[in-house]
């Protein structure tokens, strides 16, 4: 059963709400341990001075903020801790803004909050109040000594949700890269948009995230317990990564277009009418196979090979 890790209130106005604070992910992230080959045993990092080659006590090491190459400026915990933000038990709400005004690469990490002793009435106020008018809070909230801007929102009409959120001088500005291109030096044609908007559309659906999960993982946990079965595992040499060469943009549509009309979908056939709608995930992989991005399936285990067990 999850456990709270944080309890406080939210404040807006002169309404308080009691609320826990809890996880809303668990990561299923494969981990593993770094082991000695030849004794399985388990190798032990240890913090050395590379100027002498002795263990340096924890007590000992300081923090320092490097401000050019092997120049570093130390700093005390005293004096971060000066700096520390009032540890507070609230979310301070600021204001209340629409949840289309926020780009999700704000977004971080998320959570739930629970009513916490004495405030269910509020916290179903608040929700629903939100959930009426479709508004989001945004608020600050001091966790674990650090402050973090958050958003909270209604979630399905039973919860409150609360997403930590990246500050604006965090986030890269996509001008910097030196890969997109101009959009000025790059045509497109009205029959070719046409086209690419009527493949949009055929490919579109609800978004079910039950039909998605992490087949590499997957992988990677029936290759362990093949091996802790005792099963003897062969590892086939990696594949070369062979890229198709791209075709004509124009016939690439087309084509892509084409599969998922033959698979089911309504269309006029000359790239003007109205969009084709797709028959299920046959449609999808038909008009993404012929995009023109075709690539020989690589190995997806850490050294680029597929384990599969000798028969």
């Amino acid at each position: 059963m999850p456990r709270s890790i944080w309890t406080g209130a939210i404040s807006f106005g002169l309404v308080t709400v009691p609320v826990k604070l809890y996880s809303a992910v668990n990561r299923k992230t494969v981990r593993f341990n770094q082991l000695h080959e030849s004794t399985g045993a388990r190798i032990q990092m240890q913090r050395v001075d590379p100027t002498t080659g002795e263990e340096v006590p924890y007590d000992e090491i300081v923090k320092g903020y490097e401000i050019g190459p092997d120049r570093y400026v130390t700093i005390t915990n005293e004096e971060l801790e000066a700096l520390d933000p009032k540890k507070t038990r609230t979310i301070e709400i600021e204001e209340f803004v629409d949840l289309s005004e926020i780009d999700p690469i704000f977004y971080d990490h998320p959570y739930y909050l629970a009513p916490g002793p004495g405030g269910a009435k509020p916290y179903r106020l608040l929700l629903q109040a939100m959930a009426g008018t479709g508004k989001v809070a945004i608020a600050r909230v001091v966790i674990r000594s650090k402050e973090n801007l958050v958003a909270v929102r209604p979630m399905d009409n039973d919860v409150l949700g609360m997403t930590t959120m990246i500050f604006p001088d965090e986030v890269v500005d996509p001008h910097t890269l030196d890969d997109i291109p101009d959009p000025d030096e790059v045509e497109v044609t009205d029959r070719e948009l046409a086209i690419a908007k009527q493949l949009v559309d055929s490919l579109a659906g609800t978004f079910e995230p039950e039909k998605f999960h992490d087949t590499y993982r997957e992988e990677v946990l029936a290759v362990i317990e093949r091996k802790a079965a005792g099963e003897e595992i062969a590892v086939q040499p990696p594949s070369e990564d062979v890229t198709a060469p791209v075709p004509d943009l124009m016939s690439a549509l087309k084509a892509s277009l084409d599969a998922v009309r033959k698979d089911g979908g309504a269309g006029d056939g000359d790239g003007d009418g109205a969009a084709a709608k797709g028959n299920g995930s046959s449609s999808r992989s038909k008009a993404k196979s012929s995009s023109g991005t075709k690539k020989s399936s690589s190995s997806r285990s850490g050294s680029g090979s597929r384990a599969k067990a000798k028969k």
